[in-house]
Parts: structure tokens; C-alpha cells; sequence
């Protein structure tokens, strides 16, 4: 029994351990968009308790730069974000260990009894959101401030170490 405790914590532990990498939405989080017109996407990141917010908005910007790349185009424009985080809380579970001991003396019985109660603790756990909708373009568009997808894809992979595929 306790050696199967042990190998779902640790399942458990390494599942959990690191930030969010950079992935399609799964189970530990990743990248999900949504198709809104011809050359607008909703694109949102999702990272774990390990993930910063920056690590976020920066995959958020990664996967817009790929998609934009994905479908032709050069630029793209960030017409709506949202920054946020999805916050819970967990509360360890309490346990009691009573520990006494009594010695007799004639017709009286004298004792002691200690008792220790551990967990209980109340944790914070905040995951980093990030939401970008963008607006694609073929040419850097005038009088707007705009991404060149291929530069950032290039620095935000140098920056996190991922290799292309």
C-alpha cells in the first residue's frame, strides 16, 4: 500500500514539477486558438502553478507568430488580451499521532499522553492565463504598431531553448 502512495506522489511530483513547456493544450496546460474570421485568431496559453506570467504572454506571442506564419502572412496586430490567472487553493490533510504511557502504584494509575497534530496548511495556487486576439497581415501594416512573426518566433525559440521541429 505504501509503496503505491509513493509511486502516484512521485508521478504525481515530476508531473507537476516544472513550468508549462511549450505544447498544444494538455493536461499540465500549453496553447489553444480559435479560428475568429479569415485572418483573425483567439490565442490563449495556459500554464501551471511553475509557470510565470511572462513564460505565458510569451508562448501566447510564440504560438501568434507560428499561426501567422502557418497561414501565409508576415505581421500581426494584438487587437484584444486579457492577462489573468485562474486561482485555487489547496489544504493539506490533518493527522493526529497520541502517544501516552501509565504506571501503576497500588490502587492508582498515573499517565501522560501527548498529542501532535501535522497538515492542515492552506496553500495558494496561482496558474497564469494569457489571451491574445490577433489580426494577421500579408505586409507590415502602417500607422499601428505590429510583430514581424518570423523575428519573434526566432527570439521567443532562442529564448526558451526550443528547437524547431
Amino acid at each position: 500500500m505504501k509503496i503505491k502512495l509513493v509511486a502516484v506522489l512521485l508521478t504525481l511530483i515530476s508531473l507537476t514539477g516544472c513550468a508549462t513547456s511549450y505544447q498544444g493544450i494538455a493536461y499540465t496546460g500549453g496553447y489553444s486558438e480559435t479560428r475568429l474570421d479569415e485572418n483573425v485568431f483567439r490565442v490563449s496559453f495556459k500554464g501551471n502553478a511553475y509557470t510565470s506570467r511572462e513564460r505565458a504572454a510569451d508562448f501566447a506571442l510564440l504560438r501568434s507568430a507560428e499561426l501567422t506564419l502557418e497561414n501565409g502572412y508576415t505581421h500581426f496586430v494584438i487587437i484584444d488580451a486579457e492577462d489573468y490567472s485562474k486561482v485555487s487553493t489547496y489544504t493539506t490533510p490533518t493527522t493526529s499521532n497520541t502517544t501516552a504511557s501509565a504506571y501503576g502504584s497500588g490502587n492508582y494509575i498515573y499517565g501522560s499522553a501527548t498529542t501532535t497534530t501535522t497538515g492542515g496548511e492552506t496553500h495558494n495556487i496561482s496558474k497564469p492565463r494569457r489571451s491574445n486576439v490577433i489580426m494577421l497581415f500579408k505586409h507590415k501594416p502602417q500607422g499601428t504598431f505590429s510583430y514581424n512573426a518570423d523575428f519573434l518566433k526566432r527570439e521567443l525559440r532562442k529564448k526558451y531553448g526550443i528547437v524547431d521541429e
